[in-house]
């Protein structure tokens, strides 16, 4: 059986964090207790450009990118929300028009989208808030690897 999420917050997991300055910043939005990705609140720790807004959502670079990325962008829900059940419909049309749109504007040859949504202990989140991520892989680069999507808290952080 697993433990309970022990943040207070409820918004972030630092578990789930992997590099030091993010740890860092998370551990400041730790302190004030609200959550990093809703639209009130993103410029305080999120350093990176709006790209396009939406009704809905809000498109951005990636503050902390996985390895072997050409691009890793971020969508992310305008209002709070955690689960799918949360999100307004016409959301889900709109989201895919925005995928399409940056698609078509990086020219994008492939790649993919993960949305992470619930417990962090299950989606392996940072930021317990609805939000895509939208990854080309550097497959050029040197040293290139696969990029890997991790879903579930390690196991030694569920004791």
């Amino acid at each position: 059986m697993t433990k309970p999420q022990t943040d207070s917050t409820q918004f972030i997991d630092i578990d789930n964090a992997r590099k030091e300055d993010q740890i860092q910043v998370m551990q400041e939005i730790a302190g004030n207790a609200h959550c990093p990705f809703c639209a009130e609140n993103l410029e305080k720790y999120h350093k990176q450009p709006i790209l396009r807004k939406t009704e809905h959502w809000l498109l951005t670079t990636n503050q902390w990118p996985y390895d072997h990325t050409q691009h890793h962008l971020l969508i992310i829900y305008k209002d709070h929300a955690t689960n799918l059940n949360e999100l307004a419909t016409e959301a889900g049309t709109e989201l895919f028009e925005l995928v399409q749109w940056v698609e078509k504007t990086y020219n994008v040859p492939g790649g993919g989208w993960a949305m992470r949504f619930g417990d962090t202990r299950y989606s392996a989140g940072t930021i317990n808030h609805i939000h895509v991520q939208f990854i080309v892989p550097d497959i050029t680069a040197e040293n290139y690897q696969p990029v890997r999507i991790k879903l579930g808290k390690s196991p030694e952080k569920l004791q």
